[in-house]
């Protein structure tokens, strides 16, 4: 196993994720607990330690699972992260009750790793609003010891992250964002790892297979990496590609059986990043799979001056791409929430006057009735 250098601390680069364990019948909130547990007493064998889970994740029933398989173990033999679950604003005013039953769920006296969980459009402003004492509630229990060290994870645009760290950033020691190959640009996640390099916080990786969609690719696709690597599976590319930025310092994988479990171990036996022409190979895939659903759309903003509803258009269709890549997901209906309901997709009359002057010729009256009609779908 690989380990990488945390302040006094050697983490496996390797992290278990518990937001995608075994189930029963297909029901994620019924945890296979046997499968779980095999899971991750093969994991601490294996040399992984440290482990991430959620309020949320598996309706709640994931901070249950992983307690009871970790408790098997020595507390010093591994670290364990939790998060508070800002992305239900009915939470933000119930920081210490959550807290309490995290610890209680988990069994345990104290996180190693703690975060405010998915900062992002929708819940920004509740989260730097001092009434809910979040922040202050966190940090007190840092320096009591209940929380070793503290962090945020992100799935919001570059902008949310900078107020947020604007904010908090002399008090965060790492934060937790969606990297891959493919979100590298897609996501504008180098901008984001640029930004946290600004304040000196290490990068901790979640959806580093996008939710599964590098575990496979196209016969052709899957042919260029061959002839570069032939002994190379599909997902490992995914993991020497994150291997190969040095900020990278824990990558999480949410493995839902041992066979996962397993390759993603041998994967992580050994470093083997991705050399200059691996690494061009591999973006221009990305490229390419972007490129074949997401509209061109540059930000010229042309549209935008000609809109008579005032709607940001290269906002929308960037949030529109997203939606249609995942197929759904929760990132472009998330971030409608913040937007007011008068400058959604839905607000476009359909004039194709930003039509008119786009340079890409996008047919964005189109794109917003599309978008419109996935998200109310």
């Amino acid at each position: 196993m690989i380990y990488k250098t945390f302040k006094d601390l050697k983490l496996s680069a390797l992290g278990m994720g518990a937001m995608r364990l075994p189930v029963i019948d297909g029901d994620d909130s019924k945890i296979d607990a046997k499968a779980a547990e095999d899971m991750v007493s093969y994991a601490m064998e294996q040399g992984v330690n440290y482990y991430d889970t959620a309020w949320g994740y598996h309706n709640g029933n994931s901070e249950l699972v992983m307690g009871k398989a970790l408790s098997r173990f020595p507390r010093e033999s591994y670290y364990l992260a939790d998060k508070f679950p800002g992305y239900d604003l009915s939470n933000m005013d119930k920081v210490e009750a959550i807290f309490e039953r995290q610890l209680e769920k988990c069994g345990v006296d104290y996180f190693d790793f703690y975060l405010f969980h998915n900062v992002c459009e929708m819940n920004i402003d509740a989260y730097l609003d001092p009434k809910y004492g979040i922040y202050e509630y966190l940090k007190k229990q840092r320096d009591n010891g209940r929380i070793k060290h503290l962090g945020f994870s992100a799935h919001g645009s570059y902008e949310v992250m900078k107020r947020f760290l604007e904010a908090y950033g002399k008090d965060m020691e790492f934060c937790q964002i969606q990297l891959n190959y493919l979100d590298y640009s897609f996501q504008d996640a180098k901008a984001k790892v640029e930004l946290l390099n600004e304040y000196n916080l290490p990068v901790w990786v979640m959806e580093p297979l996008r939710g599964g969609k590098l575990a496979s690719l196209s016969a052709d696709d899957e042919a260029k990496l061959k002839a570069l690597r032939p002994d190379e599976d599909i997902p490992a590319w995914a993991f020497r590609f994150l291997q190969s930025l040095p900020e990278v310092t824990v990558t999480l994988s949410g493995m839902s059986n041992m066979e996962q479990l397993q390759e993603n171990i041998r994967t992580y036996e050994e470093e083997k990043p991705l050399n200059t022409q691996e690494m061009e190979t591999l973006m221009a895939i990305a490229d390419e799979m972007v490129g074949k659903i997401a509209l061109p759309c540059t930000a010229c903003h042309y549209c935008v001056s000609h809109c008579p509803q005032g709607l940001d258009i290269p906002g929308l269709l960037a949030l529109y791409n997203e939606h249609c890549f995942t197929e759904g997901g929760f990132i472009a209906p998330m971030a409608m929430m913040a937007i007011p309901e008068d400058k959604r997709p839905s607000a476009c009359i359909g004039c194709r006057s930003c039509e008119a002057v786009c340079p890409q010729q996008i047919k964005i009256s189109e794109a917003m009735a599309d978008f419109a009609q996935k998200l109310n779908g």
